[in-house]
């Protein structure tokens, strides 16, 4: 059993390496019948609980169990595309071991899970809750999730779904021990025949038709295994003139090299008879594809890990689909082709690596990929940007390979390469020793994410982003950055409702901005922390800490955040029924816009004078405020903003008892909007932020990113 080029996987999301898609039968699949037949009869067996009488809790699990290289994922992948059909609710897959041999955290794949599935994934969730969730997500739904690679079963049985109707296919080296009920299917080396299906497949039917006895001698020498036999016949199709028997001798002459155990010796043998076939330019690309992050890679990547030209890159891995050292991945839109390093490769390449590279010559590797990463997420973050001048400018001096032709180009790449760019940014904070460019790889893609989705559906993403960054920034004794990753974490902790979580977040910040001395992140700090008193209801902290700003800001001369502050401070008095000291905040807010000569902002605090006042039992009072603020929306041109501040004077008229006043005003409201896109206004939308104004009913997120930007 194996996929003969090219390779075919499912199509990655943009915020997980797990998939939902149809499934595919894998092209040049063959052999593996009997074990095939094993699995289907599998999914209906009995078992332990129907046994004794007791209905199942949880979807079926299989289990196929081989080491890298037998096969394993491919036969996963074509019991996947024969059984689509009976899960209409699609195939989900996920990898759950990294390149590097550590697991994947359960965390991570739940939450790939659920972008997977279109659910809400929360950010900052702890793993518990994560995986509930997509146990959740899939009740009552008839999917089939293929979990590749397992390490062991803690990382399966969380995911396990609690109802029967799914199924889950799980890969993995040996027995999943701890998930109950599960008989694995444990694969050896393909027989005979259709091993040689494989190696005809890559080699070509000549040569393998002339020497038959030949070519079983290569199935003996690599023990049946598909990756074996794959790069065998890849090296005999590159190599026009060597013979079956001459590939047979080699392999015998091979040692199999260090730190491989007897099962992996055919393997290892295989690839170094692949490896020493090459011509000398790709024999470097090839062994520093171990630094390529998730083991995804296209010519941008070698390009910039081998120092050479994006053609001879792109040449290059086409040689390598070719002789089996790389899969292809499915074409996505207009993006350049992507590979994939084979999982069962990833070890001997690193080896190599490290035995034929100095450790300077891979840092530099290194560094020359992430600085390129930078660079294209420059790009693809000015790809949204096209009407500003100084930006076309800057794109048109990047080299053509860089450019995206379009936002939805750029969109689509950051999309698709977004496993891959997740992957780079942790390994290049783990490293240690590149932590200017982690910082700037971080920045970048934080910025890009923020640009095409938006903070609200890159939470999830940036979440993760953000604690890079304060992983780095304490390492390193970066205060300001620490602060800035704090608030930031603490912004995404406030949205998903975990208050408390994010108290603790701002006051960390707080004593880092103070450490730095930096008097923007100190306000920030401060007015984070007043807002989460205020969202927790406790006024009386959220006025000391609002106040606590405001004293700064009035330090500084900075008159729209005073007119801003003062708002919110008349926003929490008159929650806590303290309306003269509101009148007053709001009055002072009032005052600051008009010596900003901010209208809208003047309209909106006028409003909310009026409402305080008319719950402060003035409702004349009131009534004279409130036309005021109608003149000032009047005066600001702004039609949405007066038929808002309308609706509420017409409110206020009614519960005077003079419903005809009230009907003329929602009447005058009505026919500003008559031409306006976006409906009635809401209730509160007279006391809310428009674009440029000073007053805000409540804080407006800030991206403190924005401090690494020249970092």
């Amino acid at each position: 059993m194996a996929a003969v080029p090219p390779g075919r996987r499912s199509a990655v999301p943009a915020a997980s390496a797990p998939a939902r898609a149809a499934a595919f039968a894998l092209p040049g699949f063959v052999g593996r019948r009997r074990e095939l037949e094993e699995l289907r009869a599998d999914i209906v067996r009995a078992g332990l609980d129907t046994l004794a009488g007791r209905k199942s809790g949880r979807g079926r699990v299989l289990l196929i169990a081989g080491r890298p290289g037998s096969g394993r994922t491919a036969l996963a992948e074509e019991l996947a595309a024969q059984l689509a059909g009976r899960y209409p609710d699609g195939v989900l897959r996920a990898r759950l071991t990294e390149t590097d041999g550590s697991p994947v955290p359960t965390e991570r794949t739940a939450r790939a899970l659920l972008a997977a599935l279109g659910e809400p994934v929360p950010p900052g969730a702890e793993e518990d809750e994560l995986t509930q969730a997509v146990r959740d997500a899939l009740r009552g739904r008839r999917a089939l999730l293929v979990l590749d690679d397992a390490a062991g079963a803690e990382q399966v049985d969380p995911l396990l779904p609690d109802k029967s109707e799914c199924l889950v296919v799980a890969v993995s080296r040996g027995p999943l021990t701890g998930v109950p009920d599960v008989r694995p299917c444990t694969l050896g080396g393909l027989d005979t025949a259709s091993a040689v299906d494989l190696l005809e497949r890559y080699a070509g039917p000549t040569r393998i038709t002339c020497d038959p006895a030949a070519a079983q001698a290569v199935v003996e020498e690599c023990g049946g295994q598909p990756a074996a036999l794959v790069l065998v016949g890849g090296r005999l199709a590159a190599l026009s003139k060597l013979s079956v028997v001459d590939a047979v001798t080699r392999l015998r002459e091979l040692p199999p090299g260090d730190g491989h155990d007897i099962a992996g010796r055919p393997l290892a043998r295989a690839f170094r008879l692949a490896h020493e076939a090459l011509p000398a330019p790709s024999v470097r690309i090839l062994r520093l594809l171990a630094l390529a992050p998730a083991g995804a890679v296209d010519a941008h990547t070698a390009s910039a890990l081998a120092g050479c030209s994006v053609p001879a890159a792109q040449t290059a891995l086409e040689d390598f689909e070719a002789r089996g050292l790389l899969r292809a991945e499915p074409a996505t839109g207009s993006l350049p082709p992507q590979y994939r390093v084979p999982g069962c490769l990833t070890a001997l390449l690193r080896d190599l690596m490290q035995s034929q590279e100095r450790p300077a010559e891979i840092e530099l590797a290194r560094a020359r990929m992430l600085e390129r990463t930078v660079r294209q997420l420059h790009s693809c973050r000015a790809a949204t940007r096209t009407d500003d001048p100084l930006t076309r400018k800057r794109l048109a001096e990047l080299p053509r390979p860089l450019r995206f032709a379009s936002p939805q180009a750029a969109a689509e790449w950051l999309r698709c390469r977004l496993p891959a760019l997740l992957a780079a940014a942790r390994l290049a904070v783990q490293d240690g020793h590149l932590d200017t460019l982690a910082r700037r790889l971080v920045s970048a893609l934080t910025r890009a994410l923020t640009a095409h989705f938006g903070a609200e559906e890159a939470g999830p993403e940036l979440y993760g982003l953000h604690q890079l960054v304060l992983d780095v920034a304490q390492r390193c004794e970066m205060p300001l950055e620490k602060a800035a990753a704090l608030l930031n974490l603490g912004d995404l902790d406030a949205r998903a409702g975990r208050v408390p979580t994010a108290l603790g977040r701002y006051r960390e910040a707080l004593d880092a901005a103070r450490q730095a001395g930096d008097p923007y992140a100190i306000s920030r700090s401060l007015e984070s922390i007043a807002a989460s008193y205020h969202e927790l209801g406790d006024w009386q902290r959220a006025v000391d800490w609002y106040g606590r700003a405001l004293e700064l800001r009035l330090t500084r001369g900075e008159l729209a955040d005073e007119a801003r502050l003062y708002g919110r401070l008349g926003a929490v008095r008159a929650y806590a029924g303290q309306w003269n000291e509101a009148l007053r905040d709001w009055r002072a807010a009032a005052a600051a816009c008009r010596r900003l000569r901010d209208l809208p902002g003047h309209a909106r605090a006028l409003t909310e004078i009026a409402r305080v006042q008319e719950y402060a039992g003035r409702p004349q009072e009131a009534l004279r405020t409130c036309r005021e603020a109608v003149e000032c929306a009047r005066q600001a041109g702004d039609d949405r903003l007066r038929a808002a501040v309308l609706l509420r004077l017409a409110d206020m008229l009614e519960r005077l008892g003079d419903p005809g006043a009230a009907g003329e005003h929602r009447a005058a409201a009505g026919e500003l909007l008559v031409a306006g896109p976006d409906g009635p206004p809401s209730a509160g939308h007279a006391g809310a932020a428009g674009p440029g104004s000073a007053i805000a009913s409540v804080p407006p997120p800030t991206e403190a990113e924005g401090y690494l930007r020249n970092q």
